[in-house]
């Protein structure tokens, strides 16, 4: 099913290079776009099962930054690390890795998508250094304790479950069209028909890229394992949330706690979205991180 992206225009506009890098036994492959020029740079740690293309409607609205993009580990193009488990500690380590071989340290802000806003949290309490912290749709209390707790108690079965059959059997299971497509409308809020369409494409497309059935069962114990509060109160960076209202996997009363955990936290919740800020709302998340980025608008 393949559907036009309604941000194709855009980011047709913007220059994009693809690079890799050899971390932690395993190969990184990262998109670079925008201006390379670019006074701000982020880095970008993408979300569970996700890949780069994600938050490329985000990336595409803020084409005077320069974003760098890796798929994670195991996921998309980037191979399974082979030092370190596919833990949050471990993932935590490759983004520290990562952006220390590009040589952005301290100097790049730190963006990480739910999945992705636990592993940004973990490495800044590990010692990444960064001057900003950006988080989209933060899990902000345990994935096992979301607003949905029979949804939550099946999707941690079917895991489970996908981890103990055989290797191929465990495969087959993750990768059927009819669970990718009810997780994808389950998440969607959007009442526009063409927009869900391209969701829906979106994840059919993407989500099963994935290196191995062990590799995705590892990072789904590593996403129920920790959340973001566990790291909030040592975070002394200048720290930006984009909540949604309708998440289904963080309710959004826990991201106004969440907030009070940061020594220096604000919080921008988005009214009528879910869990897809990046494909439902993008100009609005990227208008909350051009403010905080104190970016100059290009309109």
């Amino acid at each position: 099913m393949n559907v036009n992206s309604p941000f194709a225009a855009l980011l047709a506009k913007v220059p994009i290079e693809k690079h890799e890098v050899a971390l932690l036994g395993g190969i990184t492959r990262y998109w670079v776009y925008g201006d390379p020029d670019a006074a701000t740079t982020v880095v970008v740690a993408h979300g569970y099962r996700g890949e780069h293309h994600g938050l490329e409607p985000v990336i595409a609205q803020l084409p005077g930054v320069r974003w760098i993009s890796p798929d994670l580990p195991g996921f998309g193009e980037s191979t399974p690390l082979t030092e370190v488990p596919h833990s949050i500690e471990g993932y935590a380590r490759w983004l520290i890795a990562f952006i220390d071989a590009l040589g952005l340290g301290g100097t790049a802000v730190t963006l990480g998508h739910s999945f992705g806003s636990i592993i940004s949290s973990q490495a800044i309490v590990l010692g990444l250094k960064t001057p900003k912290l950006i988080l989209i749709n933060p899990i902000a209390v345990s994935g096992l304790e979301g607003p949905r707790p029979l949804a939550t108690k099946l999707t941690v079965l079917y895991y489970r479950l996908a981890g103990k059959l055989p290797e191929r059997v465990g495969s087959f299971l993750l990768k059927r069209w009819l669970i990718v497509h009810f997780m994808s409308v389950s998440l969607a809020k959007t009442h526009d028909k063409a927009l869900r369409r391209w969701i829906h494409s979106e994840h059919h497309t993407y989500f099963n890229n994935f290196a191995s059935r062990d590799v995705v069962v590892e990072a789904f114990d590593a996403s129920i394992s920790a959340d973001v509060s566990d790291f909030a109160a040592k975070i002394d960076v200048p720290t930006l949330l984009v909540a949604a209202e309708l998440d289904d996997i963080t309710p959004v009363s826990a991201q106004y706690e969440l907030e009070k955990l940061f020594p220096h936290a604000s919080l921008t919740v988005l009214p009528d979205v879910g869990h897809l800020i990046h494909y439902e709302v993008p100009d609005l998340a990227a208008e909350a991180i051009r403010e905080f980025l104190e970016v100059p608008s290009e309109r």
